[in-house]
């Protein structure tokens, strides 16, 4: 019979025999040094006996010795002084490397990549305001890509008057984008609206279209869309309709020559994203960033078709501070003008709906909410204090970005521009099939999820935003601008002229510190008073306890 298998025993042991043991351990080397010192038995550290003095050559061989040594701590100090200086460059890239977003892998992106390298003008608002011209010069029709959650904030009127005045027998298009963040109801009072004047086409872009690289892959999938349930950033809405509509039109043209199609507006509004939906790959560099597209792009989407990218529209200072703050370049933020425009769109919406959509809680101003958010998402800065910058820039994006849910109420009573015209509307409406574009609209409304009015926030538009065209116009914006800012501090802060003797007393104030003696000065200490933002209703600003009543 086979004798079982033991099991071994446990090494484990309780902490009072662990204690007692270890104590025992160190009672018997104690033991052991106190025999060790009473017989004069010591541990000595052997000595270095160096060169007898009996030895040839003594010298020579110390001294070599000696330069021996020295070239050692030599060697020792450059290392240690090499690894500093690589340090130091390596804390120095690291903070002179610029964040670079993910590029696309497209040729067409590459060569716009090697022309920024090139170009060191590229951001200049006289360049963008060329090549927003060339866009409009070299197109047969100029599709106007508005946002939906603010198309009359989106519409820029000099760009229209400058398509309208400049001949060819230029068509213009207005493309309601983002039609999945407003409620349905008032996507289809706009279309309604924007239809008086030009024809209208709802849109819906993919902003997350792959690259060139994956075509074939892409190709293979399609076939399998109607049955997995796609992500709804993934999906667009309108473009096949988009399509049949240019691809119609281009037919209506004389054999050969290709329709050339202009995509313009105003920065974030989703202009490169609808070139990419309809293309079906990666063919235009996108991002969250504002302004991202600084030069003309010629994309192929079919033989007859071709569509051609544009930088944003440039945004005039005249314009209200909200329509500044949602249509603006990048490069003008800096962190006033980001908690500005965050107390500017602070101002035009639903205080309770913000708090719901960003779940904090109620707030005086825009800097104690921007405290809130900031901490709300982490964005903290050394020693716990809350980066409101980040926060700001982050809330900005939000509302620029194919994020946030907002919306503008139809303006009841509905009047054509000065620019337009009865005529000038049936020209433009000439050569579309307008019936098979109400049909369209319907079918890409009916697809669409759209979001409910409760989690929509309520907008307050200023109407139209004025753009920068012309050169001249961008030269005679800023000192205009800050004409009119002077003008209105003034006109606030009108005080009256003071008197001379007003005049001598304040210089008698002034003289009177600088003849204080040093202890008057460092013993006196003053106060100055801040100022106290009270823009609060008395309904809320009085909910304080009052501690004779509430605790007794």
């Amino acid at each position: 019979m086979k004798r079982p298998k033991l099991r071994k025993a446990s090494k484990r042991l309780s902490c009072s025999k662990r204690y007692k043991i270890q104590k025992k351990v160190r009672e018997h080397n104690r033991k052991l040094k106190r025999d060790a010192k009473k017989k004069g038995v010591h541990k000595r550290t052997k000595k270095d006996l160096g060169v007898p003095s009996s030895a040839p050559f003594k010298e020579e061989v110390l001294r070599e010795a000696e330069q021996r040594r020295l070239q050692i701590e030599e060697e020792q100090a450059k290392k240690k002084q090499a690894k500093k200086e690589e340090r130091a460059q390596k804390r120095k890239k690291e903070k002179e490397a610029p964040s670079k977003e993910t590029q696309p892998q497209a040729k067409k992106a590459r060569k716009e990549k090697g022309e920024k390298k090139r170009d060191p003008n590229r951001n200049s608002k006289h360049f963008l305001c060329a090549e927003l011209n060339k866009v409009i010069n070299a197109s047969d029709v100029v599709m106007e890509v508005l946002d939906a959650r603010d198309p009359l904030g989106s519409r820029c009127p000099q760009l229209e008057e400058a398509v309208l005045q400049s001949g060819g027998n230029k068509k213009l298009v207005l493309v309601l984008n983002k039609i999945d963040l407003v409620p349905k109801d008032i996507v289809e009072k706009w279309i309604r609206c924007l239809q008086k004047e030009f024809p209208v086409v709802a849109f819906k872009a993919s902003t997350q279209v792959q690259d060139k690289t994956v075509t074939a892959r892409k190709k293979r999938i399609v076939a399998s869309n109607d049955v997995v349930n796609i992500s709804r950033a993934a999906t667009c809405y309108g473009n096949s309709f988009l399509m049949e509509l240019l691809t119609s039109y281009a037919a209506s043209l004389e054999e050969g020559v290709s329709l050339r199609v202009g995509v313009v507006g105003f920065p974030n509004v989703g202009k490169s994203s609808l070139i990419n939906s309809l293309k079906g790959v990666l063919a235009c560099n996108v991002g969250v960033l504002r302004g991202v597209t600084k030069s003309m792009q010629e994309v192929y989407i079919s033989k007859n078709v071709k569509l051609i990218d544009s930088p944003g529209v440039l945004v005039s200072p005249s314009n209200p501070p909200e329509s500044v703050a949602l249509r603006r370049m990048q490069e003008d933020d800096d962190s006033d003008s980001l908690q500005e425009a965050v107390r500017t769109l602070l101002k035009q919406c639903d205080k309770t709906q913000v708090m719901l959509q960003y779940n904090v809680a109620n707030f005086r101003n825009a800097l104690e909410f921007l405290t809130m958010f900031a901490k709300k998402r982490g964005y903290l800065q050394k020693g716990g204090v809350p980066n409101t910058e980040q926060a700001a820039t982050t809330f900005l994006s939000d509302w620029t970005g194919a994020k946030l849910s907002y919306h503008c109420k139809v303006p009841e009573s509905h009047s054509l521009p000065s620019y337009l015209s009865d005529t000038v509307v049936a020209d433009m409406q000439k050569g579309w099939d307008l019936e098979k574009l109400k049909t369209g609209n319907k079918a890409t409304l009916k697809g669409v999820k759209f979001p409910h009015p409760a989690s929509s926030i309520s907008f307050s538009c200023k109407g139209l935003t004025a753009g920068l065209l012309n050169v001249a116009d961008v030269a005679e914006a800023g000192p205009a601008a800050a004409a009119t800012d002077e003008a209105e501090q003034n006109d606030e802060n009108h005080e009256p002229e003071p008197t001379n003797e007003d005049l001598q007393e304040a210089e008698e104030e002034e003289e009177k510190p600088q003849k204080m003696s040093f202890k008057e000065k460092t013993s006196q200490v003053r106060f100055q008073s801040a100022p106290v933002d009270i823009s609060l209703p008395t309904e809320q600003t009085d909910d304080a306890y009052d501690f004779n009543t509430d605790f007794k």
